[in-house]
């Protein structure tokens, strides 16, 4: 190595200087990377500053570097810088859920892993940042666990007559084998207000019709394709078929159950709501069948409570002719006369009509007996059931069935309540079957209806009434249900999800991360804790203080604890606390929070992303209040912006003292044993690096072409403690 004197000037075919005593160095613009470089400072300055040591060798606290994982990986430079002259890395975006979690909630581990190896090579540490924020989420996966869960209809107009299972008595269906007991629940289906069929295998079940429902006759129409479909969970992992009476060629075919393309012998079960849909064929029915049985078999193992929707179980005629929607929820009577009730009338007014000449079509009617003629007071016996939603005002609405009587009578229909009463005329009803039909306009809000059969003595019975709008169904999918989640239940999706994100960040990086912003930014500029309703609408928002309260920050902090290392440094961490004194304030009082409730907090970082005229006062009493919490303090991200891409000398050498000044401030007010360490966040000037954060800036201490910056010197001489280039010989060191 050979020394020379510093000169004035150096001759240089290649170099032109000014003629002012600073002797500036006028370098060609890369056009790549435009004006901002080095080159404005004086020959000196910059002669200084390239003979200063990596800054890491200035200090013993833990010098960090905010890097983008991508530009370390792929480019030498920059690497190399890092390498050189920082401790510690901190990934800025890539080890945050948004980067790392896929839209199943699956977690790709690959990049980091690449990264922490590559570091690892040179010796560098890796502080995992962030576990828990209000953005950088995969925000799409976690609204979306909790967005309402949207459950297809069935394929068309179900055949089936729910009412006897809604009402609990089961008239028509046979419980073969019960088990510990099959029974309709009240609240217990898809929606809160939906009933659901309990059926409990025994102690001792193993064979699939150990538990065993099977339905009425469901009439089919030849050549015609159906569909049976419901909605079924189980208490722990169940398993269970659909079997079929004789009129089918197969009664135990394979089917595929989950329409996923494979077809097996029985569907599984889990606590999660799921459709069984499957398909019959005209092929799959013996010749001449008019009707099938179908089983539903849970019997196969021991110990098992499986719910059915009794709103989704359905059989559908997948060729069915379009046909209305009926208002009212039994109008076949098919399966006995649930749904209708006696309001008026004697005790055993009401019945279920039996006999071929008492039944109009299917397999039941509703019978009426009224035993005393009052012709002005119809009313007196009086047989009424609800309509499916009350009615509409103004809209018109028609009511037509089918009657017959032993002998000549009369009948007429009226809504309910009585103070919204519409009435129909008096018809009359003879020994013959007569269809009557009653249009009228709604007064609006009438939940049901009745038949009026006081007018004369006998004995009735009615068949297929239909109450209708004129909306009409039948051939096409039923309407899919909405289901709101319940607050309580929000809350445990998400903190389930908090809870498989940070155990498996913490327990995958056990042994290669020791340190970690657990929580960032949980604070508002007043000192307030977020709550969630921020009004943030960037694509990666999501609060988990929403839906998990102000413990979020608690729960987060426990979780990393357990699942990492006794000893990592666990930080909590936000911005602007030096301009916002009572938001570091906030900020403390949270800690002191989430400490009184059994968590532990380990350090407290402060971003610091500053400029010029940031209030050196403050600086000062931020520090001062964080030292008298007692924690580890981290300077988390340090920039300092200029406002410009193109800065002055002037604004450079600003901004190397104030790097100085705040490293100064941080050694003089946090105590040494609290000092974690300093994060200058990013690397250079380079629009590579500013692509997302403070672009047409100069806030870094290398240039956009990667040229020391005067707030190198400034960052060195306040890690050293010290004016580091007054030990300068004067001589310049050329190779």
């Amino acid at each position: 190595m050979k020394y020379i004197k510093i000169l004035p000037v150096i001759a240089s075919s290649l170099l032109l200087f000014s003629a002012c005593d600073d002797n500036l160095m006028e370098w060609g613009k890369d056009p790549e990377h435009g004006a901002v470089t080095g080159a404005e400072l004086p020959l000196e300055l910059r002669e200084k500053i390239s003979r200063y040591e990596p800054l890491k060798n200035y200090t013993d606290l833990v010098l960090g570097n905010g890097i983008g994982v991508d530009l370390y990986m792929s480019d030498e430079t920059y690497r190399k810088i890092v390498n050189e002259n920082f401790d510690e890395v901190v990934p800025g975006y890539a080890m945050k859920h948004g980067a790392m979690v896929n839209s199943k909630g699956e977690i790709n581990f690959s990049t980091i892993d690449a990264f922490i190896a590559e570091t690892k090579k040179a010796g560098l540490k890796v502080y995992g940042h962030t576990l828990i924020w209000h953005s950088n989420q995969n925000a799409g996966y976690l609204n979306g666990i909790i967005a309402p869960t949207v459950i297809p209809g069935s394929s068309g107009t179900n055949v089936l007559d729910l009412a006897p299972i809604k009402a609990g008595t089961f008239t028509g269906w046979a419980r073969n084998n019960p088990g510990k007991g099959i029974s309709t629940v009240a609240n217990a289906g898809l929606t809160s207000t939906s009933a659901a069929i309990q059926l409990a295998s025994s102690a001792t079940s193993s064979q699939a019709y150990n538990l065993q429902l099977t339905s009425p006759n469901v009439p089919i129409v030849a050549g015609h394709n159906y569909e049976v479909s419901f909605y079924i969970k189980s208490d722990v992992a169940g398993k269970g078929r659909i079997s079929f009476g004789n009129t089918l060629n197969n009664q135990y075919p394979y089917k595929d159950w989950y329409n996923t393309g494979s077809a097996t012998e029985a569907f599984a079960t889990t606590s999660a709501w799921q459709q069984v849909k499957i398909k019959l064929a005209p092929s799959d029915f013996k010749a001449g069948s008019t009707s099938f049985q179908f089983n539903l078999d849970l019997g196969y193992l021991p110990n098992v409570t499986y719910l059915i929707d009794a709103n989704t179980l359905a059989v559908v005629d997948l060729d069915a002719a379009t046909g209305p929607v009926n208002l009212i929820s039994n109008g076949t009577f098919n399966s006995g006369i649930a749904g209708w009730s006696r309001a008026n009338g004697a005790a055993d007014a009401l019945s279920a009509g039996t006999g071929a000449a008492n039944v109009y079509e299917g397999s039941g009617s509703m019978k009426v007996v009224n035993a005393t003629s009052t012709p002005a007071d119809q009313w007196r016996t009086q047989i009424q059931t609800t309509f499916t939603s009350p009615l509409v005002a103004g809209k018109n609405y028609t009511i037509s069935y089918m009657i017959r009587s032993e002998a000549a009578g009369s009948v007429r229909c009226s809504t309910t309540p009585s103070s919204l009463a519409n009435y129909q005329p008096d018809e009359l009803t003879s020994t013959t079957w007569k269809q009557l039909e009653w249009k009228f306009t709604a007064k609006g809000g009438e939940t049901g209806f009745g038949f009026d059969l006081g007018r004369a003595a006998g004995t009735y019975y009615i068949d297929n009434v239909l109450v209708t709008d004129g909306t009409t169904s039948g051939g096409g999918p039923t309407a899919p249900i909405t289901i709101e989640k319940t607050d309580a239940e929000k809350t445990k999706i998400i903190g389930d999800a908090m809870t498989d994100w940070i155990s498996k960040m913490m327990t995958h990086y056990k042994t290669s991360v020791f340190a970690w912003d657990v929580v960032n930014e949980p604070m508002k500029e007043d000192g307030t804790l977020r709550s969630g309703n921020e009004g943030d609408t960037a694509t990666d928002y999501f609060s988990w203080v929403k839906y998990l309260g102000k413990d979020y920050a608690v729960k987060a902090f426990k979780l990393a604890r357990q699942y990492g290392n006794e000893s990592d440094k666990l930080f909590i961490n936000d911005y602007n606390l030096e301009s916002r004194l009572d938001k570091c304030e906030g900020l403390i009082k949270y800690v002191e929070y989430i400490e009184s409730q059994g968590a532990k907090v380990d350090g407290i970082g402060t971003q610091m992303h500053i400029g010029l005229n940031t209030d050196k006062d403050k600086i000062v009493q931020m520090f001062q209040k964080l030292a008298a919490s007692g924690k580890l303090i981290k300077i988390s991200e340090l920039d300092i912006r200029l406002g410009t891409a193109s800065p002055t000398v002037a604004q450079q050498a600003s901004q190397a003292e104030m790097y100085q000044f705040v490293i100064d401030m941080y050694k003089k007010h946090i105590p040494p044993a609290q000092q974690y360490g300093i994060t200058i966040w990013g690397v250079s000037d380079n629009a590579k690096e500013h692509e997302f954060w403070l672009p047409d800036e100069s806030p870094n201490l290398w240039d956009a072409n990667y040229a020391r910056k005067h707030a190198y010197k400034g960052t060195a001489d306040g890690l050293a403690g010290k004016d580091v280039s007054l030990g300068f010989s004067g001589e310049l060191v050329k190779p």
